[in-house]
């Protein structure tokens, strides 16, 4: 018997080699990870809680500010109870702060250097609180808040008896007694 072969197609030689692991086509590959969407993230608004500390800690800002204009100290010259040029800027401040806070009350404590005599300086203490009074009053204070006191030679800032200490000794303190800077004191 004879075997007989058929002829194949070229056509099918090529299905078949292509089955059976000729070159095969390179497997597709994975789509890409489609990232998933960002959600805007809000921005916070501000709680009162947060307005309200805000509101306090620039109220405490203030009053710092407050604190240190109103604790400028005033010089004078040698003798005199008039007020010097570089001495207005400190009390226009300082007169600006008393209007803003219409209850502010302070007590102007008048200073004199170790020179003359007790009674003499104690005198010259109090032209010099008087002065710095009459000046913030021109401005536009009532006169009822501020008192005055003289302290004469009785408080200087320094002991020694040079030019030096005596000129920072002719001065004009302040001392808030009433008012937002006395709260908390």
């Amino acid at each position: 018997m004879k075997t007989f072969v058929r002829p194949v197609a070229p056509a099918a030689v090529l299905v078949v080699l292509a089955a059976c692991g000729g070159n095969p086509e390179p497997a597709p590959a994975p789509p890409a990870p489609v990232p998933a969407p960002v959600a805007a993230t809000p921005t916070p608004r501000p709680s009162s809680n947060d307005a309200a500390e805000a509101a306090r800690r620039a109220r405490e800002a203030e009053l710092a500010r407050m604190r240190a204009t109103m604790a400028q100290i005033v010089h004078f010259d040698y003798d005199r109870s008039e007020i010097r040029a570089d001495s207005r800027a400190i009390l226009d401040r300082k007169t600006r702060i008393l209007r803003d806070e219409p209850t502010m009350r302070i007590r102007v404590e008048g200073h004199a250097d170790d020179r003359g005599s007790t009674e003499y300086n104690l005198a010259l203490g109090s032209l010099r609180a008087e002065a710095v009074k009459a000046y913030i009053t021109a401005a536009g204070i009532p006169a009822s808040r501020i008192e005055i006191v003289s302290h004469g030679e009785d408080r200087p800032l320094e002991r020694s008896r040079t030019e030096s200490a005596w000129s920072r000794n002719r001065r004009a303190e302040f001392v808030v007694t009433g008012g937002a800077l006395t709260a908390g004191r």
